[in-house]
């Protein structure tokens, strides 16, 4: 590896997934300047998620269903008046 690349201002942050609110502790660079206090008592930097491994369903094995007659329904209400 390249010496100098790699930043060296690791800090423990907290991401907070939004979607089901799951928190969890790790090291980041990221910058943010919203904080929170974890269930260790501390105040750390928190960095918001739309999604992780505790609510993608490639993890959590649980799929979503798509309405795929609506779509289909749709598809044909509007190419109907062209056929």
């Amino acid at each position: 590896m390249k010496q100098g690349i790699h930043p060296e201002n690791y800090r423990f942050v907290v991401f907070k997934d939004m979607s089901n609110g799951t928190t969890f502790l790790s090291k980041s660079t990221a910058a943010t300047k919203e904080t929170i206090k974890f269930e260790d008592g501390n105040e750390y930097p928190l960095i918001k998620l739309e999604i992780s491994n505790t609510s993608h369903p490639f993890y959590t094995g649980k799929n979503v269903l798509v309405d795929t007659a609506g779509r289909i329904d749709k598809f044909n209400k509007r190419y109907a008046k062209k056929a």
